[in-house]
């Protein structure tokens, strides 16, 4: 609990402190005081934010100390800004602040949204490199300081922050100036930085970014938010891939510039490529000396990985990306080492076959142990960090504070029922038990007084099980589709919303637009995750548990069970989202009442496995 004295020093926002957030206030005033990290479980509720800010930015300010406020979602970075503007108005302190999204986000060129993020970066240096970019030379002097208009226009920003990346971007566009130049010399000086993961994770952009601001990871209390996210996120920034599509796109971009001899080189890693999956059905682990020693056989590979370097850099300079120079990239980044990583190929035939091969991270704490050890205190949180000692082990930490909190939501409000009657196991889909899974999740959202929603494992199983529901659905039915762009999304929770009085169902993917990351307050009055959505169990799920088998003697758990369980939480805690909202949570599937899956909920959850699930709703809704 926090005491007066701790009252006194910390920032916060608002006039009263609740219960269980005032002692995650003093778990993280101690933690950052003694240069500990931190895991924290924090429910939906304890308004984690303001708990984590009060007390970080008091201690960064006295003691010459940068927050990064690490997020993945835009939404939670205008939290944040709102947050610390509601600290310098109750406390008349100054301070500057630096919101920061991907650079290709806050770029001004035309066209650039088209391009992957590693050929706007080599664009955009091309464009700086030859002064052919007009709102960095706007920005930016030679002499890599600022230009005087560049001073006037972070000076006016500094008048009305902290201001929110979109704020940014309309100065930049009004003042005809780089907005991320603009946030960047904001940030050489701000007190808090809020930016995406990679700013931190991703070692070329953190050294780059880190040396520009003038700022050391020593000096860094690092905050990551929704921080379940972070091992995947890793992950996924150290894998590189290379397909057969790559590469003959590689070889008609080399055609176009009249590259023979790159067509050449472009041939013998496709050779090579081919040659690898002879052998392979649909997908296996391939080692590095077999492609190594494949391409070798025609041309020594260091020698094709830099002229394929070279030209990809020429064509990129030409045409802002380059798939050369992807090819490029990957032959030099398969050369990197095995501990850590697998090395995947994999074909798929549609019309013609298709090879994807990949160098795979299985470790996240490749990246982040450095970075965790190195900062002066690592804050990590998230609703649904449970276990906390998952998170210690997987992603490197050296006995971190684990901290745990209990959802300040009334208990009597939610409803937490396992129905043990259907599954979603391979080998048990078929129609009949596909009508039956549409059958409970008609009973149960024809029964609910307002708004549900339905997660499934996958599209396919979605579009399955809706040939039935939508039969026995007595409300308008709302259905998440692949590759939805944000306008579309918000379109459809707005008509979806507007539902609130009479009823509708929404029907979404555990790992969709839907699924994480929507707050609807008010609106879902019961939430059903129908099946279980376990990864695929592919190689890449089998090396998984083989590396943490090894290393921590819980490959299952680690990884094919706990993330299984984090996606079902995600999708449950799109019910409650405040202290007035009332709702059932249902998980509709036997395997949840099996030990190994049941004992993975958080405790204060008391979860209750019934049959007789309308009997339950019927007591639990008053009717």
């Amino acid at each position: 609990m926090l005491n007066e004295e701790l009252t006194k020093e910390i920032y916060f926002p608002y006039e009263k402190v609740r219960n269980i957030q005032s002692d995650m206030i003093s778990d993280v005033h101690n933690a950052i005081k003694s240069k500990k990290h931190l895991i924290i479980h924090a429910p939906t509720g304890i308004g984690k934010t303001a708990a984590v800010l009060a007390p970080a930015l008091s201690f960064a300010m006295k003691n010459n100390l940068t927050i990064f406020f690490l997020t993945s979602r835009q939404t939670q970075h205008k939290i944040v800004i709102d947050t610390l503007r509601q600290i310098k108005q109750k406390f008349n302190i100054g301070f500057e602040c630096a919101d920061i999204i991907g650079k290709k986000w806050m770029c001004l060129q035309n066209g650039v949204e088209d391009l992957a993020a590693g050929s706007f970066h080599e664009y955009c240096k091309a464009l700086r490199d030859e002064s052919n970019c007009e709102f960095y030379l706007n920005t930016i002097k030679q002499n890599m300081q600022p230009t005087l208009e560049a001073k006037q226009a972070i000076e006016e920003l500094k008048i009305i922050g902290p201001c929110h990346v979109q704020e940014f971007i309309e100065q930049g566009k009004k003042k005809r100036m780089c907005p991320y130049e603009l946030a960047t010399l904001a940030a050489g000086n701000a007190k808090v930085i809020i930016a995406d993961y990679y700013y931190i994770f991703n070692q070329a952009i953190r050294q780059s970014f880190l040396l520009k601001i003038k700022k050391e990871l020593e000096n860094i209390i690092l905050i990551v938010d929704e921080a379940h996210n972070l091992p995947a996120r890793i992950r996924e920034l150290l894998t590189h891939k290379l397909s057969s599509i790559v590469i003959d796109n590689a070889k008609k971009e080399a055609k176009r510039y009249g590259n023979e001899e790159t067509i050449e080189n472009l041939e013998i890693v496709e050779n090579a490529l081919f040659e690898l999956g002879k052998d392979i059905d649909a997908e296996d682990v391939v080692s590095k000396n077999d492609f190594v020693d494949l391409i070798n056989k025609s041309k020594d590979y260091n020698e094709i990985a830099a002229e394929l370097l070279f030209i990809g850099e020429e064509i990129r300079e030409a045409q802002k990306k380059s798939f050369v120079l992807g090819v490029a990239k990957f032959l030099e980044a398969w050369l990197g080492s095995d501990i850590g990583f697998g090395r995947i190929l994999s074909k798929v035939v549609d019309k013609k076959l298709r090879i994807n091969l990949s160098y795979r991270c299985l470790d996240p704490s490749i990246a982040a142990k450095e970075i965790i050890d190195k900062s002066y205190s690592a804050i990590l949180m998230s609703g649904t960090l449970t276990p906390t000692s998952m998170y210690n082990d997987i992603l490197g930490f050296n006995n971190a504070v684990e901290k745990e909190y209990k959802s300040p939501f009334p208990k009597k409000n939610r409803l937490n029922l396992i129905v043990p009657k259907t599954t979603t196991k391979f080998v048990e889909r078929n129609h009949k038990q596909f009508n039956e899974i549409a059958k409970i999740c008609a009973d149960i959202t024809n029964l609910t007084n307002g708004n549900s929603a339905i997660f499934f494992p996958s599209y396919d199983l979605m579009l399955s099980i809706n040939e039935h529901f939508q039969k026995q659905s007595n409300k308008p039915i709302f259905m998440e589709k692949q590759k939805m762009a944000k306008i579309e999304k918000e379109k459809l929770l707005a008509a979806f919303k507007s539902y609130k009085e009479k009823g509708a169902v929404l029907l979404g993917i555990s790992t969709g637009s839907f699924g994480e990351g929507i707050d609807m307050p008010g609106v879902l009055k019961s939430v059903i995750i129908a099946g279980l959505p376990l990864n695929k169990p592919d190689v890449e799920a089998r090396l998984l548990i083989e590396y943490y088998d090894d290393k921590f003697g819980k490959g299952f758990e680690y990884g094919y069970v706990l993330p299984a369980i984090t996606k079902c939480l995600q999708n449950a805690g799109r019910c409650i989202r405040s202290e007035t909202d009332k709702g059932a949570i249902i998980f509709l599937d036997e395997r949840y009442a099996w030990r190994n899956y049941y004992q993975c909920f958080p405790e204060d959850w008391e979860i209750e496995v019934s049959l007789d699930y309308l009997e339950e709703l019927r007591r639990f809704f008053g009717k």
